[in-house]
């Protein structure tokens, strides 16, 4: 299902007005760029990063970007904290995913699963370690890292035509920075909160990022937000998951990570859920990305992936 794209669109909500420049990576001495994981849109394209010594298997970073699920780009800077992953011995994937101009949900989840399984199926080849496997994003990109780790198994949401159909598209590990896991909730928590939406930037409005995902404006269409909500899926064999979100989020509330970690918690328990807020930390805010938190997220990985 296509539909026109939706570039000029209000997208107040992911901060996306002015696209990020592309990363710095031409430092890096074994990297493979724009790699086609399927072939049905030039979306499907993945780069991939090693680490500049080894041969591995190393494990695997999957970095998916954010950008209101309608812009921005796996070689934008929104990987360089990925990227410190390097140093500490993981492979790097950083994947692109149809937008929603191109085409609407579920299409990027069916495109982020079958990257997974395009990994596994190549991992010989990149001395890829496939036991070993993280998806770590923030914004739309968070949200993309949820279903991963929630919605395996899930046939809706596994296009196997896509490619590499006898690879499963699990996950081992989980980190979701600002994510959204709840539509409809969305503009009633930032009202909770004293951070409502200004007028016409509604994530419940028809030209919000959520309803040109869903291709309906949300507020119309409840079973299919619900079918779209990563905690529609959570399961009893989820991986680990580390939510971070700023308290002062005004484009993604903080009760969307708070009120996901809880429903984790139930099947996982405690020790498979951390959840972290940073105090006054604003949406896409410069401290996620300080060296002491992507130490912070890259020991977690450690931790479950080593």
């Amino acid at each position: 299902m296509t539909q026109q794209s939706h570039a000029s669109m209000p997208n107040r909500h992911y901060a996306i007005q002015d696209e990020p420049p592309p990363a710095s990576t031409g430092h890096i001495k074994r990297r493979s760029l724009d790699v086609p994981y399927a072939a049905l849109s030039p979306a499907q394209k993945l780069d991939v990063y090693l680490p500049d010594e080894g041969d591995g298997p190393f494990p695997v970073i999957v970095s998916i970007h954010g950008g209101a699920f309608m812009g921005c780009d796996k070689a934008d800077m929104q990987v360089t904290p990925m990227l410190e992953g390097l140093k500490r011995g993981y492979a790097v994937v950083a994947i692109n995913y149809r937008l929603s101009g191109e085409a609407w949900f579920p299409a990027l989840v069916h495109d982020a699963k079958a990257a997974i399984r395009w990994l596994r199926a190549n991992a010989p080849r990149y001395r890829f370690d496939p036991d070993r496997i993280a998806a770590w994003g923030g914004s739309a990109g968070g949200y993309l890292a949820l279903m991963l780790g929630t919605s395996a198994g899930v046939r809706e949401l596994e296009d196997l035509s896509l490619g590499n159909p006898v690879q499963p598209s699990k996950v081992h590990a989980v980190v979701a920075w600002y994510a959204p896991a709840n539509f409809l909730k969305m503009d009633e928590q930032l009202a909770e909160s004293g951070l409502p939406s200004p007028p016409g930037m509604e994530h419940n409005g028809a030209n919000s990022p959520e309803s040109l995902l869903l291709g309906r404006r949300i507020t119309e269409i409840p079973e299919r937000v619900r079918e779209a909500n990563p905690e529609t899926y959570i399961r009893q064999d989820a991986p680990p998951f580390l939510l971070q979100h700023g308290t002062r989020d005004a484009v993604v509330p903080v009760q969307q990570s708070i009120d996901f970690a809880a429903k984790l918690k139930r099947p996982l328990g405690k020790r498979m859920v951390t959840l972290e807020l940073l105090e006054g930390a604003e949406h896409a805010d410069p401290r996620f990305e300080t060296p002491e938190n992507v130490d912070r997220v890259l020991s977690f990985l450690d931790e479950h992936l080593k």
